[in-house]
């Protein structure tokens, strides 16, 4: 998936705008809690999943800025700090057509965060439902995979 980011790219020169048809770079946020053992997901209203939250840069090239700008937008949480600047993980899927829009990929960059899980959260218009949902149990089928796969990671990240 890194090198298929890399070529998107270099192929694109409007890699970073939702107005590149063929896709764009997205950037997430994989958030914990203090305690490393809950993941904030967000049950996607248009993909009805449970997802990290995230979304597009609209052409900000710093995805990490924009890894946070929409975790703060769509949780409400304040306490959110980088749990390191490396990037956490890196996925490339196919976004479904809906109306006008054709199907896409999203070439998303995805950091790690940490946040108070006791801080109240606040849903967004993007989504059904905020959840904490303990890591050690996000094999359930309703979990995106490449969601188990940060949650596979997660224990070897942060104890780094």
């Amino acid at each position: 998936m890194v090198a298929a980011v890399r070529d998107f790219l270099q192929a694109y020169p409007d890699a970073f705008e939702r107005t590149q048809r063929a896709g764009h770079i997205t950037a997430s946020a994989w958030i914990v809690d203090e305690t490393r053992t809950h993941a904030l997901l967000t049950h996607h209203r248009k993909l009805d999943r449970w997802l990290q939250l995230g979304g597009h840069t609209d052409g900000d090239t710093d995805v990490r800025r924009s890894a946070l700008r929409e975790a703060l937008e769509e949780s409400g949480l304040t306490s959110l700090r980088l749990a390191n600047p490396a990037i956490y993980d890196v996925d490339v899927h196919v976004i479904p057509a809906r109306g006008s829009e054709p199907a896409h990929q999203h070439y998303d960059i995805r950091f790690a965060f940490i946040a108070d899980r006791t801080e109240p959260l606040v849903v967004s218009a993007e989504s059904h439902d905020l959840a904490w949902r303990a890591i050690c149990e996000l094999d359930a089928d309703d979990v995106d995979e490449s969601v188990r796969r940060m949650a596979r990671k997660s224990a070897a990240f942060f104890a780094g």
